[in-house]
């Protein structure tokens, strides 16, 4: 663990050599509730779609583009929170991003017209998008490796459950406060968190460590995994298992170009040796499974209603099939984490034949539906919440919030399409259109059945590679 007459310390075994205990616990549910309320505060709009269209009267194409406003923002604020979160740290970015999410969700609430509120779920996208690569990177930096995507996905489990919330709030509220109630109650919520994060949120010890921080900042991290941990017999600090990399820029004297230049080196980073491969499956896995998810997130109450199921027991059903969903993300990724990325496959591969049921009209009402539309969409979130958990594990801690959010911004541009696909193929029309779209929903699911077995194929190598020189290339585990 240390070298040089103990001086100098390998903080990547240190915290692999610490069990897991309260603190790892504290972080996760910390996290979970980042995610939590922003799931809650996203997902917001879904709910009071069906509200809005009544008292708005709005087409269809409208709906699209409301939809699509935060989609829009949070895959810009991806980028812009991943870069942040990698040069300034994880904390500060979550912190920040969290009270802008709830200020403007709430303000979302005071739209008078279609156009004010798609500028405010645009403007409000950014900051939700903006802190997901930045509390990802920070669960996986700070757990054991063997639960590092799993993680992820309990993490995650808290964006699913948050989403969700927002079923009991619509159903609740917008009868009391109309529609514009679910996005102050969300806001509401969420701000009351952000005050919490302020005190109890730490930065990430590794990317502390990966960025050459001040011993004083890192020490004090450290000792959070054991209090018994005694920073005065260490000087300096370093990480074993991460290649070094090169995020900065030095030369010239425009300040212009020397930023322009960082990003490009970040982004670089992304695709060395089998990052180049690894990177693209992952952002296409996630496309197509962001298509399947958002087209379910933004139209699966309208589907249900048009066929035939009652608009507060689509809600309830949409909210329960999220909760599940993602909690088979996590008993997924508990099982198969150790085997390799290919067994996520299996979520989108058993539900395929499932949503092709109502897609194909062998079941289409009563109680039969609504369980195997309940099954399905436990299908779709549980590949969703496992295809999420592997975007950041393979890039180094300078640039793994980069990377993250890089595969956030791919993926974005399937979310924003997914509402336009939607309403222009004619999803919205009728008992055949919901159909149409489980069946396009299916057809999303076997892409990412098709590139996570490509991830697989190529990352079953990078264990087996012998560990490199200081000089030579590796991909961070």
């Amino acid at each position: 663990m240390a070298t040089a007459a103990g001086r100098t310390l390998d903080v990547s075994r240190y915290l692999q050599e610490q069990p897991f205990g309260r603190y790892h616990v504290t972080l996760l549910i910390l996290c979970a509730l980042v995610t939590f309320f922003d799931g809650q505060d996203f997902t917001a709009l879904p709910y009071a779609l069906p509200y809005l269209r009544d008292e708005w009267v709005i087409d269809d194409q409208t709906t699209a583009l409301i939809t699509s406003a935060a989609f829009l923002g949070q895959m810009i604020g991806s980028l812009f929170g991943s870069y942040l979160g990698d040069v300034f740290g994880r904390r500060p970015v979550i912190i920040a991003s969290t009270i802008g999410s709830a200020v403007l969700t709430t303000a979302v609430g005071f739209a008078q017209s279609p156009e004010q509120l798609m500028a405010l779920r645009f403007i409000s996208g950014l900051a939700i998008g903006g802190l997901l690569a930045p509390v990802w990177a920070l669960g996986i930096e700070s757990m054991p490796k063997s639960m590092r995507a799993t993680s992820v996905t309990i993490i995650m489990l808290g964006f699913s459950f948050g989403a969700s919330s927002a079923a009991p709030i619509a159903n609740w509220t917008a009868p009391v406060l109309g529609w514009q109630g679910i996005f102050w109650v969300c806001g509401a919520m969420t701000g009351v968190f952000a005050l919490v994060l302020v005190f109890m949120l730490p930065e990430s010890t590794r990317w502390l460590v990966a960025t050459q921080q001040a011993k004083s900042r890192i020490a004090p991290t450290l000792a959070r995994f054991n209090r018994g941990f005694d920073a005065t017999a260490y000087d300096s600090f370093f990480l074993s298992d991460e290649r070094k990399v090169r995020t900065h820029e030095n030369g010239g004297t425009n300040a212009l170009f020397r930023q322009a230049a960082n990003v490009f080196l970040r982004f670089r980073e992304l695709f060395v040796g089998k990052l180049a491969l690894i990177t693209l499956f992952i952002w296409a896995a996630y496309f197509f499974s962001s298509i399947a998810i958002y087209l379910k997130n933004a139209y699966g109450v309208l589907f249900m209603e048009n066929l035939g199921i009652l608009r507060q027991d689509a809600a309830w059903l949409a909210g329960a099939s999220g909760i599940v969903g993602a909690i088979g993300g996590v008993v997924l990724l508990a099982v198969t984490e150790k085997r390799g990325p290919g067994w996520i496959a299996l979520a989108p591969l058993i539900g395929i034949p499932i949503i092709l049921l109502v897609g194909f009209g062998y079941v289409s009402g009563g109680f039969e539906l609504m369980g195997v539309l309940l099954i399905g969409a436990i299908f779709v979130g549980a590949g969703h919440a496992a295809v999420i958990s592997i975007t950041s594990i393979y890039y180094p801690s300078a640039v793994r919030a980069f990377g993250g959010g890089w595969a956030s911004f791919m993926a974005k541009f399937g979310a924003v399409a997914a509402p336009f696909i939607g309403s222009e193929a004619g999803f919205l029309q009728g008992a055949s259109g919901a159909r149409e779209g489980y069946v396009f929903t299916a057809f999303c699911m076997a892409g990412i059945v098709v590139f996570i077995l490509l991830l697989a194929s190529v990352a079953r190598g990078m264990k087996d590679e012998p560990a490199p020189s200081s000089s030579a290339v590796q991909p961070a585990e």
